[in-house]
């Protein structure tokens, strides 16, 4: 039996979105089940570099690209064939949002609702069609989404977040169908996952989502991570959604 130290040794797992909460517990993850990991930043480069000199085990680099702009994401595909030659594992982690209730629908500009589809949506759509060509030369190869459970839920930041996951996870079923055999892709499905950003906020909202959870807990960070290396080495799944919430679509 393969250990979890060793279900991907060798491979190369790229990760847009990489030096946020949930980002780096990604790589971390894949890191320690043995892949070479490409920590893939849009500003923070002096947080990109310090993440993937952490990182266990050899080999690992750091990229910038902005998912919303296809000329940088070419290179991106360019410098990772020059540095790796492939890309067994796409990570797209990368998003954005902001908090509008639900009801203020003249908060949720046009501006808002462009900038969350090109990043949430568009932004991994590109990523995937720009590497598809170094993910297929082997066969074998997986794309991860990071979505969240408000594509099912409908409740979340505001309306056009839970749209674009929605978006998110139905492109998952169509390029799963479309790109099988030779690349799986799949979407993990987080509920609220407690990174360093929610751990600052009110302690009493806080408190009140963590009743709200059946499992009486918040989802960790790392277990996002774990999530992403079993999708990544459980072979025969595609075109499917993982749920990593705690139960929170139950209440």
């Amino acid at each position: 039996m393969i250990s979890r130290s060793e279900s991907l040794a060798g491979r190369v797992a790229l990760v847009t979105g990489a030096t946020g909460g949930i980002g780096s517990a990604i790589c971390r993850s894949l890191a320690a089940a043995g892949a070479r990991v490409a920590v893939a930043y849009r500003h923070d480069a002096e947080a990109a570099e310090a993440l993937a000199r952490s990182l266990p085990g050899p080999d690992h680099a750091w990229f910038q690209a902005d998912i919303t702009e296809s000329a940088q994401l070419d290179r991106l595909a360019a410098e990772i064939t020059r540095r790796y030659g492939t890309v067994d594992v796409l990570v797209n982690c990368a998003g954005t949002t902001r908090f509008v209730p639900h009801a203020d629908l003249d908060g949720l500009d046009d501006a808002l609702i462009d900038d969350i589809f090109r990043t949430n949506w568009r932004g991994p759509f590109a990523t995937l069609r720009a590497l598809r060509p170094r993910l297929a030369r082997d066969g074998g190869g997986v794309v991860i989404n990071k979505s969240s459970i408000s594509a099912m839920s409908g409740t979340g930041s505001n309306v056009a977040y839970c749209a674009s996951k929605a978006a998110l996870n139905t492109m998952t079923v169509s390029l799963a169908r479309a790109l099988a055999p030779a690349v799986r892709v799949l979407s993990i499905c987080p509920g609220l996952v407690d990174t360093d950003f929610i751990a600052g906020l009110d302690p009493a909202w806080r408190q009140e989502q963590v009743a709200r959870t059946p499992l009486g807990r918040l989802t960790r960070p790392d277990e996002i991570g774990e999530a992403v290396v079993a999708a990544a080495t459980l072979t025969a799944a595609t075109g499917t959604t993982i749920v990593i919430d705690g139960g929170r679509l139950l209440a």
